[in-house]
């Protein structure tokens, strides 16, 4: 669950029906006291007698549903000493009903991914699953029951305001969070945009649980709502299952309260400074922009995308390229009122903060005055825009969550009519809205200054979603693909795999996708323990990291526009023991995509100043991390665990060394570590998408089969490794939120028989941060945490028996309760190791498996990403089928055999790192 953050250069994405479906959907019946809206993109409206509004998206060829339901109502909406009440409530909201006594065992026990989210103008639930009609039922009748059902008890707000502090606490760690909230706050003057979503914490800690109730039973109603579900669905069947649902659920007879708050026009110039401990020095500026009905907004995101992309923007050209700066961006927020513009730019601790201030106010307020926006940089930016519309449409269930904005906003039809609106933008509309609302008086950074004619940003009234949707139609609808089943067998059916030269094995498997998508994976390998045996870490991840800043033929703009053009996302990297490609393409662009990808793997330029400032930026990074909770605790774990000599590739350097390390790292290193080991002609190459096989082989063989790796390749082997339990504490002054980590070795690898049943301990212990035996104690029960868990790491290798495996456990919490999180950790360890597991545990946490590895089978991403480990292991996807018949077999006996044999709770090592001085002093 997540709060409202500053949006930086957010896009939403569009997503239609296939026209092949929508021409033969005959328009359903409809359920009595039902009406219909209006239809767009594949998208159709129906009305409920007690007003719900309801979206169905329907599209056959994914296997997936998907149900979000939206309240037109988030932080704005909260009255005095209510700040953090909507979202509060939206954790409240799990905590069950009469009927549904426990939603996140519910959800976990079928299958469901499920979460929600809190913005100023909406709240939202969501949850995707396989395909199936009585699990969808059961969700509409779940969302239904907890509209108006919802227990919001006072023993349920007592630990999950606790929970919900824990979040708070975990934001203020973050300097760039902690200021965009002071920055907010600084920007308004009477509108509740001012207050974070988060809340203040002294409302948080002292709500009365009788006005959580009262602004529950205000808001949660039908006539407030917005139902969406999208993927595979029959529409008027899913349109009775909705009118079964929701059709008892009254529409109350009192009004909803209406708000009328206009912020007043900003009158000069306002300032805000935060002064804590940390190693990032960051610039923000924001300035006051319409709604986002107002026509103006298209051209504002236009004109923030000139200016904060990267790198092609203005700001990254003068300020990162210039040496003054780590890192630059900008972005709207895009909501139903007027919002904010918002500019920052990231520095090392020793920057010269007053050149960074005085350059970025230049750039924002005169330069593009001076040195207007061109239309060429209004064309890339539009086509940057248009290409992550175009991206999205190929996920048809992502639109449930795409319409959540829009439906805030005041129609869901906004959602199309933004994409055209930034379309339409031209030049002078660019340089129009700079001059109107970039200047001083409009401007939260800083400083009074008095003047006889002050110049003031009038914010133009957002007109209502109808006025502006009045004729518009929207576009054609995107075709879709074929209905792919994508069990193990069929993947493995439909698949071709075959040897290039000695030792370039491809899988290829091509299948008809919604909007011609293409995903590409490739991992080439290189090296071995002695060639690479006093080698620099650094020198291989940089080498990795400068592929993409430049070749001899394209500058690391043109690159950036190259891919655009191509309507290709992704790109190349690389590290210790190989290079990557991944790219998510169409099919009539993947092979000129692929080339693109080759030459730069073959032909980095290395350029100076790209690598000073890739270097800039890793410093400033690490040394930012050098005083955070999470990075030092987990430094000293890898520390402790590590059983690798100095010098040995898979050495562990701490913060200080790598830090040290790539202080000294010469620009000739990694030069010479891509010309001693790069090479192509060994790995493996996955295809999956809308691609023709035989001319993918062709393209394979052409770009990567005869360049070899000067350094054979040869796996480094790992091994089990019996660790001495530790338990270390770790200050970290002026941090309000502590990290908790805890590990113990085995021998485990992920062929071996005891894997499976110890995947599904795992799972039980600290599978779910709400539903596991973790999450229900340290969570649910004593409120210590917003985030624990567990996960089970296994080692695998295409030769002999790695076995370097083990069990990691992580937790959030404020530094006066690590010792009590600790504490469950332990105890909860125990006694699954003592007791064992049960039979219900045991069949939920099978079945919440099995869903999981049946959803990842349904992306392509995924599907690529097991293709390729089949490859190098040497497998077929009869591994993967094999493994869901082992789970699917496990009875309590053999889950608890192996956690005996594997788990002993006395080698557990645990690591704290936070403000324990602070606390204990409290």
């Amino acid at each position: 669950m997540s709060r409202n953050q500053i949006r930086i250069l957010a896009l939403a994405c569009a997503f239609a029906l296939s026209p092949a479906f929508a021409a033969t959907a005959a328009a359903p019946a409809l359920p009595k006291g039902a009406s219909a809206g209006p239809c767009m993109e594949g998208i159709c409206e129906y009305r409920l007698a007690n007003g719900l509004r309801v979206l169905l998206f329907p599209d056959a060829s994914r296997p997936t549903v998907t149900v979000n339901i939206t309240y037109g109502v988030g932080s704005a909406y909260e009255g005095y000493g209510e700040t953090g009440m909507a979202h509060l409530l939206e954790h409240m909201m799990f905590k069950g009903t009469p009927t549904h006594t426990d939603i996140p065992a519910e959800m976990k026990k079928r299958g469901v991914a499920y979460n929600a989210t809190t913005s100023l103008d909406r709240t939202n639930y969501f949850g995707s699953f396989p395909a199936d009609d009585a699990t969808l039922d059961w969700m509409l009748g779940l969302e239904a029951d907890r509209m108006v059902h919802s227990n919001v008890a006072r023993k349920d707000l007592d630990s999950e305001m606790t929970v919900v502090r824990n979040e708070m606490e975990r934001n203020d760690n973050n300097p760039g969070s902690a200021l965009s909230e002071r920055l907010r706050a600084a920007a308004y003057q009477w509108h509740n945009y001012g207050h974070n979503t988060i809340g203040a914490r002294s409302d948080v800690e002292k709500v009365p649980i009788e006005r959580l109730q009262a602004f529950y039973h205000s808001w949660y109603r039908p006539d407030n709502a917005t139902l969406v579900v999208a993927g595979h669905i029959d529409p008027a069947r899913t349109l009775v299952q909705v009118a079964k649902a929701f059709g008892a659920v009254a529409k109350p007879a009192r009004p909803m309260p209406a708000f009328y708050t206009v912020e007043p026009t900003q009158d000069g110039e306002h300032e805000v400074t935060v002064r804590r401990r940390g190693d990032v020095r960051i610039e923000m500026l924001a300035y006051h922009v319409p709604g986002a009905t107002q026509a103006d907004s298209a051209a504002l995101d236009v004109l923030l995308d000139v200016l904060g992309d990267t790198p092609t923007g203005r700001l990254h050209k003068a300020l990162v390229e210039g040496k003054l700066a780590a890192g630059v961006g900008a972005g709207t927020d895009g909501l139903r009122d007027a919002g904010l513009a918002t500019f920052y730019v990231a520095a090392p601790k020793d920057g010269d903060s007053a050149k960074i201030e005085s350059e970025l106010l230049r750039l924002v307020e005169q330069d593009v005055v001076q040195h207007p926006i061109t239309a060429d940089e209004v064309a890339q930016s539009k086509q940057r825009f248009a290409n992550a519309f175009e991206k999205n449409q190929s996920d048809v269930n992502a639109v449930a969550m795409g319409l959540t904005g829009a439906v805030a906003d005041g129609d869901w039809r906004l959602f199309f009519l933004d994409r055209d609106r930034v379309a339409a933008v031209t030049v002078d509309d660019v340089n129009r809205v700079a001059r109107a609302y970039l200047k001083p008086s409009n401007r939260t950074l800083g400083r009074f200054v008095p003047t006889d004619a002050p110049d003031r940003a009038e914010i133009p009234a957002a007109p209502d979603a109808a006025s502006v949707l009045k004729g518009y139609t929207g576009r054609a609808a995107v075709a879709a693909g074929e209905a792919f089943d994508p069990t193990p067998q069929n993947i493995q059916a439909r698949t071709e795999t075959f040897t290039i030269g000695d030792g370039l094995k491809v899988a290829l498997l091509p299948k008809d996708n919604r909007g011609d998508t293409v995903v590409v994976s490739a991992n080439f390998r290189f090296g071995n323990v002695a060639a690479l045996t006093g080698d620099p870490d650094m020198a291989a991840s940089l080498a990795g990291a400068m592929l993409m800043r430049g070749s001899k033929t394209l500058t690391r703009e043109q690159i950036a526009q190259r891919f655009e053009a191509l309507h290709t996302q992704g790109g190349v990297g690389g590290g210790l023991q190989g290079a990557t490609i991944a790219l998510n393409s169409k099919r009539d662009n993947v092979a000129d995509a692929l080339a693109l990808a080759a030459s730069l793997l073959r032909e980095p330029a290395f350029n100076e100043a790209e690598f000073e400032q890739l270097r800039l930026q890793a410093i400033t990074g690490m040394q930012a991390n050098a005083k955070e909770p999470a990075p030092l605790a987990g430094d000293a774990l890898a520390t402790h665990f590590d059983p690798w000599p100095a010098g040995h590739p898979l050495h562990h350097d701490s913060i200080d060394a790598s830090l040290a390390q790539i202080k000294a790292l010469k620009l000739d290193d990694v030069r010479n570590f891509h010309q001693r080991f790069y090479g192509t002609s060994v790995g493996e190459i996955t295809v999956v998408g809308d691609f023709d096989a035989k001319a993918m082989r062709k393209e394979i063989e052409t770009l990567f089969a005869n360049w070899k790796a000067p350094t054979p390749y040869s796996p480094i082997g790992t091994h089990f490794t019996d660790v001495s339990p530790e338990r270390r504490q770790i200050e970290t002054p002026d941090k309000s939120s502590a990290v908790v980590l805890a590990r113990l070795n085995t021998s485990l690898n992920d062929a071996d028989a005891d894997y499976p049943a110890l995947a599904v301990a795992s799972y039980i212990l600290g599978g779910s941060s709400m539903s596991s035996r973790l999450g229900e104690r340290i969570r649910g029960k004593e409120g210590l945490s917003y985030g624990v868990g567990s996960s089970l790491s296994a080692d695998s290798s295409p030769t002999g028996r790695d076995d370097a495996g083990s069990l990691n456990i992580q937790a959030i919490a404020a530094p006066q309760n690590a010792a009590k999180v600790e504490t469950a950790m332990r105890e909860e360890l125990a006694r699954l190791v003592t007791g064992g597991v049960t039979e219900a545990e045991l069949h939920d946490a099978v079945a919440g498996l099995l869903t999981q590895r049946k959803q990842a089978r349904a992306s392509d991403g995924s599907v690529a990403g097991m293709l390729g480990g089949n490859l190098y292991l040497g497998r077929t996807m009869d591994f993967q089928a094999k493994f869901d018949a082992r789970l699917a077999a496990l009875t309590v006996a053999d889950v608890n055999a192996a956690l005996r044999k594997h788990f002993d709770p006395a080698k557990l090592s645990v690591y704290a790192a936070g403000d324990f001085t602070k606390a204990a002093a409290k």
